[in-house]
């Protein structure tokens, strides 16, 4: 009989209420895995629609959310060479971070250092979509100036701090809020937008004088596109990281 785990279940697509706590067969490590006694899994907007059933899934993400994860490596796969049991690491992965147990490609995993286990498992998801869109997409260099859209979110946040260290001279954000958009000129945002009030193509091409930014980070879509266009000056550069507008 196989040896059996917590983990977040669901039957069918739908709300929250969906979601419970019951036993399910612990994952064994193919050869190149690592198996994981999880401490930490973190939520991210991808697990909401995958539980609604809005985002599809790849064949190796199995039944199980969740894709940030820190823990204690007590299994090795026969190939794994990385890690020895009992070492602290945390990753990225397809899915199963929703549980006691998980598995995970060595190559994926990192050592946890001296990070907390918490934070280590809040980190990866967002710090490596905004990388992205900052600087595999946008390319951004120092001097050049950068829009971020829903800069108060996990994305937007990380992908502020990027801009900053990379030299950015105007890192333009919009968020819904003061209280937001204060928190986002702590983290090195240089003008705020509130959306609400302001139209950011409007206070971008007034501040660059016509200009526009060579960056936009968006995560909207359909509602913001013509006006990032405008926005982005000759040759500048927009990633699109989800359609929540």
């Amino acid at each position: 009989m196989a040896l059996q785990m917590k983990a977040v279940l669901q039957d069918r697509p739908g709300g929250v209420d969906e979601l419970y706590i019951g036993m399910t067969a612990r994952p064994q490590p193919a050869d190149n895995e690592v198996l994981v006694k999880i401490h930490y899994f973190a939520l991210n907007r991808m697990d909401i629609l995958q539980r609604e059933g809005k985002y599809p899934l790849p064949p190796e993400a199995g039944p199980i959310l969740g894709v940030e994860m820190s823990g204690t490596i007590v299994e090795l796969g026969s190939h794994a060479r990385r890690f020895k049991v009992g070492d602290r690491v945390f990753g990225l992965m397809y899915g199963g971070a929703y549980a006691q147990y998980a598995t995970i490609d060595e190559q994926s995993a990192l050592p946890v250092n001296s990070l907390s286990m918490d934070m280590a498992a809040s980190l990866l998801e967002c710090w490596y979509t905004a990388y992205q869109a900052v600087h595999y997409i946008g390319a951004l260099q120092n001097g050049e100036d950068i829009l971020i859209h829903a800069a108060a979110g996990g994305v937007g946040t990380a992908a502020i701090q990027l801009a900053h260290m990379a030299g950015a001279r105007r890192i333009f954000v919009t968020a819904g809020s003061s209280d937001k958009l204060e928190y986002c000129r702590k983290l090195g945002a240089t003008h705020l937008i509130n959306y609400r009030e302001q139209k950011f193509k409007d206070v971008v091409l007034e501040e660059t004088e016509g200009r526009g930014v060579d960056v936009v980070c968006d995560y909207l879509l359909a509602s913001y596109f013509a006006d990032n266009i405008e926005a982005l000056a000759k040759d500048g550069r927009m990633s699109l990281q989800g359609t929540m507008g």
